[in-house]
């Protein structure tokens, strides 16, 4: 079999290419999929809180009497996709997710439709675009140690300080109530950002190996 270590160095090192083919149209729709799943789905994580504390758990999503936080793996999906497609292909996987939830079904957390850009947590769905664009530009110039650690850090937060903006723009506009929008923004920005931070690390360094493979199965 040819070894692929030539076609491996571009695609490391030179970014992805533009062309639309029907593999990266189909890379598109599964990388979409793994949104959709990611948004619904929740893991049962320890908390570093002590749960009696009032402050944190307002919207924290804790099981009452216990100490497991309900972790939803978006943010880390997206730091997967972003190091797997690259900007462009990943950038337009978000869009998709985002126009499918906006325009034709409610793959969104809380629903979907045209109303949904009101929603307090639309400013960390909508910062998937500049996140996976940040992202994948960084780890274009290669997966060393430097370019992971600076790709996660400004990945993740990233979406979190766009989603923290938009929560209280929108708060103010619609002169929502104090306590909700604290509560979301505890709720998506909480500690969370601790796990998103983890398991983003971990994603970057998955996307590469499935890059590879990727590659061994297409060469």
């Amino acid at each position: 079999m040819r070894r692929p270590e030539n076609q491996l160095e571009i695609f490391k090192y030179k970014g992805e290419p533009i062309k639309i083919t029907l593999g990266t149209i189909t890379m598109i729709g599964i990388c979409t999929f793994l949104i959709v799943i990611a948004t619904f789905t929740q893991i049962k994580m320890p908390h570093f809180l002590n749960t009696s504390s009032n402050i944190f758990n307002v919207g924290e999503g804790l099981t009452k009497n216990s100490n497991g936080y309900l972790y939803i793996p978006q943010i880390p999906v997206i730091i997967f996709i972003a190091g797997l497609m690259g900007r462009v292909f990943g950038t337009l996987s978000v869009l998709v997710y985002i126009t499918l939830g906006l325009f034709f079904y409610p793959i969104f957390a809380l629903g979907g439709g045209i109303k949904y850009i009101l929603a307090y947590n639309f400013g960390y769905i909508l910062a998937y675009i500049p996140s996976v664009f940040l992202t994948g530009t960084i780890l274009n110039h290669g997966f060393n140690i430097k370019n992971i650690l600076k790709a996660t850090i400004i990945g993740v937060l990233t979406i979190h300080f766009i989603g923290i903006i938009y929560s209280a723009f929108i708060g103010i506009i619609s002169s929502g109530d104090d306590l909700s929008i604290v509560g979301t923004i505890i709720k998506q920005s909480g500690w969370k950002i601790l796990y998103d931070l983890i398991f983003s690390l971990i994603a970057i360094l998955m996307s590469n190996l499935a890059k590879r493979i990727l590659w061994l199965i297409m060469c």
